[in-house]
């Protein structure tokens, strides 16, 4: 299969798990993120902990989301990704309007049919099988798109829609049609078979695949960065990068190694296509 030809720049970004660590920690490194150059920045919205301790220190994702629309100035924010049945889409659709008022203009709304059955059980909200869930997904962005358009005061701008997942069948469907991004994981050779199937429902569903910026979240646990993963990751239609960035203990610091290798390799690629161009 041929590289998928784009237009799109190359953005990177991070996502702070939100997991051992302090506020003052977190906000720390989401300063120092934009200030490294970043193009966008998110949370997670998860309730526990992902690894390490279970019960260790965890913030909430949209109060921490408030907040970094406030420590930042440039760079987009978001939740990769907001679990569709946790809470109220009318609601959600209030809470991302007044979010993007307070960045002037920077949220970009992720969200997604949900996979971890503790945030459910824990929390009191029903689990359902990953068909319901996608089913709660479809039906809550049809809300809050519609609120959107009734309530008073509208979105700074319209506000991007990020669907994050990989599912072939109902998954990149939703993406196809209400997608701005989408963001899935997997080796190169698999994200760039998701790419052709996510192109195959837009024409399906008669949306131009150009409109959809295709994200990935590559390197878990691989360090150092190998840019020619990244470099095979454009081929296969990525054009923006988010890196995964989580603190094992309280007592730890952040580790931004990967994300100064990632920023590197933009600069350098950048570099060299101006200078074949020029």
């Amino acid at each position: 299969m041929a590289a998928f030809e784009t237009m799109r720049p190359l953005r990177i970004g991070v996502q702070f798990h939100q997991q051992h660590t302090t506020y003052a920690s977190f906000a720390d490194a989401v300063r120092r993120a934009e200030d490294m150059g970043v193009d966008t920045i998110f949370v997670s919205d998860h309730f526990f902990p992902l690894y390490g301790d279970p019960l260790g220190y965890h913030l909430e994702g949209w109060t921490l989301l408030t907040a970094m629309a406030t420590l930042t100035k440039r760079a987009e924010v978001g939740c990769l990704v907001t679990g569709a049945g946790y809470r109220n889409p009318a609601l959600l659709s209030n809470m991302a309007k007044t979010v993007d008022h307070i960045s002037q203009g920077r949220l970009i709304l992720g969200l997604g049919a949900g996979m971890f059955e503790r945030d459910y059980q824990e929390y009191g909200y029903e689990f359902g099988t990953p068909g319901s869930r996608l089913d709660t997904l479809e039906q809550a962005l049809q809300v809050i798109q519609r609120r959107w358009e009734v309530d008073s005061p509208k979105p700074v701008r319209k506000v991007p829609i990020l669907i994050g997942g990989s599912g072939e069948k109902k998954t990149l469907r939703i993406a196809a049609k209400s997608a701005d991004i989408w963001h899935g994981h997997g080796e190169p050779a698999a994200f760039r078979q998701k790419v052709a199937v996510l192109h195959d429902w837009c024409a399906r569903v008669g949306r131009n695949p150009g409109e959809i910026e295709c994200a990935v979240s590559p390197f878990y646990g691989m360090s150092p960065v190998n840019t020619n993963v990244l470099d095979a990751y454009v081929e296969a239609g990525a054009t923006h990068f988010i890196l995964g960035m989580g603190k094992p203990a309280l007592d730890m610091p952040w580790n931004f190694e990967r994300l100064t290798q990632v920023l590197e390799w933009r600069r350098t690629r950048l570099a060299t296509s101006s200078a074949l161009q020029g």
